[in-house]
């Protein structure tokens, strides 16, 4: 079912306690020239006991006309007669229910809705309407004898009005969340489905009910629907993508994203294939919301130095940045471009950034917290600039494939950034068990290690961080191949860890497994790749109770019979096989 069905679907299912009722008006007159007898006229909640009411006309009449009937039911089922009388009112309290959906697939919810001219729903307690109870009686002006007269379909329609109260599930949702983000009760004048749906109050809430990427597709619905979700509240720590390259030299294609661009109000923005003629086209073209540009991110663009600086510069709000293959920039754009604003820098792939680099962000970026390095081209010199200012800020480090970075690098680190809570190694191949043994007895603070793809990490890296990195919460050890089941009994006297990431350690067996199965605060575990794991291993994961993901994809022994088994007793966990 599309998602464009789905939201009318809300609205549709927030009315199906609604039952139909012949008009009582038509008692007075005969709608069809019926005659219409002295002791019917009066209200039938007063006659209890009158003996010449049959026992159908004590019962609401439900219409049933072939296919007016059916479209009708497909949109408002029939409910029990037994209803206690209600009203409704936009704050009254209500129980909260389920999101439901009509399996009818080929049916647009709108069609399903009753002219509006024909039927009515109050909305306000003065305008109660009846419902009858079992001990009240019903006259039909239609019905004669106790025998009913077919009716026309538009007479179905002119003598029938909605009557009862919407189910309380969709009301209270809406009256809940709408009081938790403006503070004020949420009442709706709408008395319709299609005035609900073009009702700018309930819209204003309903719509949070949809992520950000089926917001996109609701855009298209309709230009109401369009413009009021055209406000920057839907599109928070949403990062649209301009894709230059597709655009060519389309210039109004161009011109109507960027219009759509400023509507939406966004405060990140990536920009894919760009040149410096594209950049400069996109700052006067967004020039009134440039201001609100916190965050962006090039890729893979042919952008020079001054192409750089003029984004960092006309945006002077801009706190994030990401630089991913952009072989044009260089170490010296960095230091014309780079200001103190910037909390968070990102830089991968990029084959003129080396130790220049870091000299430029240790010198004009006091406030960084986060920094995330892919060179390989920075050697241990580089890491030599980093400036103890930077202690007390930053906090994540990210050095991924420094290939030229060795245990002297590392040293460096420690002498200006001790207090780091998030390292990552990833393939810094040069590092050694020497290296580890200084991180762990001088990173007391460290959180999460990541010394993936190390290839000279040893089993005696595990026992000092073991030992000395008691606040460690996740480890990952992907691609360690010379870890073994001795390394993994190291570590499994950590209690605090939670995560732990073991890839394709090709020398892990089921004897360091056992050791796993002790550590009952793990709440993600992956084994995939560990080829040396068999099914007799792998069935005692059942002890991990607290797990919630594992992962045991490319493991010869995690075969059919062993993945069910651990999805009967761990059904707490995903299993990734």
């Amino acid at each position: 079912m599309s998602t464009i069905r789905k939201a009318y679907m809300e609205i549709s299912n927030g009315i199906r306690g609604l039952r139909f009722h012949r008009d009582q008006t038509s008692t007075t007159g005969g709608s069809q020239g019926e005659p219409v007898s002295n002791s019917s006229s009066a209200r039938p909640s007063d006659d209890k006991s009158s003996p010449s009411l049959s026992k159908t006309s004590k019962q609401p009449m439900h219409l049933d006309d072939g296919s007016v009937s059916a479209a009708v039911s497909k949109l408002f089922p029939s409910s029990k007669s037994a209803h206690s009388s209600s009203t409704y009112s936009a704050s009254s309290p209500s129980r909260q229910e389920h999101i439901r959906t009509d399996n009818d697939s080929n049916l647009s919810p709108l069609s399903m809705v009753p002219n509006p001219s024909k039927g009515t729903l109050s909305s306000s307690p003065q305008a109660s309407v009846s419902v009858c109870h079992k001990s009240q009686t019903s006259y039909d002006a239609n019905s004669v004898n106790g025998k009913q007269k077919k009716m026309s379909k538009d007479n179905i329609f002119a003598q029938t009005k909605l009557i009862g109260s919407p189910k309380a599930g969709i009301a209270s949702r809406i009256r809940k969340l709408n009081l938790s983000i403006t503070g004020q009760k949420w009442t709706v004048k709408a008395e319709t489905i299609q005035e609900l749906a073009l009702d700018d109050t309930f819209l204003n809430v309903f719509f949070f009910y949809f992520p950000p990427d089926e917001r996109r597709k609701l855009c298209q619905v309709c230009k109401k629907w369009k413009s009021v979700l055209y406000h920057s509240k839907y599109w928070v720590g949403v990062m649209p993508v301009i894709n230059f390259k597709e655009w060519g030299n389309d210039t109004s294609k161009r011109k109507l994203y960027y219009e759509h661009f400023h509507c939406r109000g966004f405060e990140q923005m990536c920009l894919v294939g760009a040149t410096d003629k594209d950049v400069t086209d996109m700052i006067i073209s967004i020039a009134s919301s440039k201001k609100n540009i916190k965050t962006v991110c090039i890729r893979c663009s042919n952008i020079s130095d001054g192409g750089l600086e003029s984004i960092v510069r006309k945006m002077p709000n801009i706190s994030k940045v990401e630089l991913s293959n952009c072989n044009e920039v260089t170490g010296s754009g960095l230091w014309a471009c780079l200001n103190p604003r910037i909390t968070a820098l990102t830089i991968t792939d990029c084959i003129h950034i080396a130790d220049d680099t870091i000299g430029a962000i240790a010198q004009l970026l006091p406030s960084l917290y986060e920094l995330n390095l892919q060179a390989y081209h920075v050697t241990d010199n580089g890491l030599a600039l980093f400036d103890s200012k930077l202690n007390s800020s930053l906090r994540i480090l990210r050095l991924k494939s420094c290939w030229e970075i060795t245990n002297h690098g590392i040293v460096n680190i420690i002498h200006s950034l001790p207090n780091i809570t998030y390292l990552s190694l990833s393939g810094c191949s040069k590092i050694t068990d020497d290296g580890i043994e200084i991180i762990a007895e001088n990173m007391k603070k460290l959180k999460s290690l990541d010394i993936s793809w190390c290839s000279r990490v040893t089993d005696a890296s595990l026992e000092y961080v073991a030992c000395d990195l008691g606040n460690l919460e996740e480890l990952v050890l992907d691609r360690c191949t010379h870890v073994t089941d001795i390394g993994i009994g190291y570590i499994s006297t950590m209690t605090p860890l939670s995560r732990l990431f073991i890839r394709w350690c090709v020398q892990v067996g089921d004897f360091g497994l056992h050791h796993i199965f002790s550590m009952r605060n793990l709440r993600v575990l992956s084994i995939a790749g560990c080829r040396r794991l068999t099914s007799n291993g792998l069935y005692g994961l059942r002890h991990l109770q607290r797990l919630q993901e594992l992962e045991v994809t490319n493991c010869p022994g995690a075969n059919s019979a062993v993945c069910r088994y651990l999805k009967d007793n761990m059904p707490n966990a995903m299993i990734l096989e």
